[in-house]
């Protein structure tokens, strides 16, 4: 009772004294606000939303069912999930954040996946894209096109080393015996994709607006959130909180030898991951193999405005949000160890003279490569393809409201 009175009065007084803050500061909050708003308007709506909008479609086509009855021997012995967890991993890891923790939750509505089961699928179908880690990081932030390889394989390999934990999570030997009996069957995936879409009675027409009308109002929670935390994020650093809490892990990075330069970008990469990144890269007192560590673990971190949307997005289904915080900190852990001990073996100091001893993919070859143009097209489209796409979903909601009355 007294712990209940004690979280209540310490987030009253968060929102007082960001209130107050907002109103001391308000051309702060609004440049802001204003950076957040251009995030979400330019890259992360059009990005995510033909995503969730294909993922909705692929459960009720039924082709997801088709996937998870594939994947169960996969899926099953590596991860103690249902096949159907094969899906939110790929989608997650191809769309970035927060698309596996949106597919796992769409999952467990359907009743596809158990609660300890999503709560396991959670902790590692949530990624940084690789549109963000090769073209934002890597080449906007740290020039260096190189350096994305090695944030990739730790971003990624973490992850999975963390769903190879979080198997573990919740175990029970009826799992097992489900386990052994695992066989591929193909048969039996065609006509769960059949008798899933006979299931779902809706039209076509009915699942598509079903469909942009589920993926619009999840994109709105995310702006909302990526806005809210880039306002915080600012107020914390002119109330000198920021400062504050730097000091505190300065003594470890002195440690690390670390340079406490760095200690300031850490924390506000611990809130937003890409403002944290950018000030990562901006440290010029520091190694680039500091800094390549420290940017490993706050991808892999996700940063509480990311794990702030996880949060809302659970917070509609009954899977709990304290296994997938966990499982963000031991992947940012295993993010930084695996940037550690890959630095030396395999890129050594040919880094800092911008070479890389392992071929790149065509598309990292030169300036001009399909991801630099992608992300280019994204900020110039990125916009149109917002206002579209709510032109359509006012269009949709209207059409329902009038067909009610």
């Amino acid at each position: 009772m007294i712990q209940s009175k004690l979280k209540t009065i310490f987030l009253a007084l968060g929102a007082t004294l960001i209130a107050i803050s907002m109103i001391i500061l308000p051309v702060e909050t609004f440049d802001a606000s204003k950076r957040g708003l251009t995030i979400w308007w330019g890259t992360v709506f059009p990005s995510l939303f033909p995503f969730f909008v294909i993922s909705e479609l692929l459960i009720g086509f039924g082709v997801v069912k088709f996937i998870g009855v594939i994947l169960e021997p996969l899926m099953r012995p590596l991860f103690r999930v249902p096949g159907v967890g094969g899906f939110a991993w790929a989608m997650g890891m191809a769309s970035g954040n927060p698309a596996g923790a949106k597919i796992t939750a769409r999952l467990r509505e359907e009743k596809q996946i158990s609660k300890i089961e999503a709560e396991r699928l959670v902790s590692f179908t949530n990624y940084s894209s690789p549109l963000f880690i090769f073209v934002a990081v890597s080449v906007g932030f740290f020039h260096n096109k190189g350096l994305g390889i090695l944030f990739a394989i730790a971003h990624y390999l973490g992850n999975i080393l963390v769903g190879l934990i979080m198997r573990f999570y919740g175990y029970s030997k009826k799992e097992k015996l489900e386990v052994k009996n695992s066989k591929f069957r193909v048969w039996e995936a065609i006509r769960a994709l059949h008798r899933t879409r006979i299931e779902d009675k809706r039209p076509i027409g009915k699942l598509l607006g079903d469909a942009v009308v589920s993926s619009i109002h999840t994109l709105l929670m995310i702006g909302g959130f990526i806005i809210l935390f880039s306002v915080i994020n600012r107020l914390l650093f002119h109330l000198q909180i920021t400062a504050l809490l730097a000091s505190v892990i300065k003594e470890f990075f002195a440690i690390l030898h670390f340079s406490n330069q760095l200690t300031i970008p850490f924390i506000s990469g611990l809130f937003e991951i890409t403002i944290g990144s950018d000030l990562i890269s901006r440290v010029k007192e520091s190694t680039l193999l500091q800094q390549s560590i420290l940017t490993s673990f706050i991808l892999g971190f996700g940063g509480f405005s990311i794990q702030a949307q996880v949060a809302s997005i659970l917070a509609q289904t009954d899977i709990r949000f304290k296994p997938f915080f966990i499982a963000r900190i031991l992947h940012g852990l295993f993010a930084a160890i695996i940037t550690l001990l890959m630095w030396d073996p395999i890129f050594g100091k040919q880094y800092e003279s911008n070479e890389f001893p392992i071929s790149l993919p065509v598309f990292l070859q030169n300036s001009h490569s399909f991801l630099d143009k992608l992300y280019q097209w994204g900020i110039e489209f990125g916009p149109i393809i917002t206002i579209c796409s709510l032109l359509l979903y006012i269009f949709i909601y209207s059409r329902r409201y009038v067909y009610k009355k």
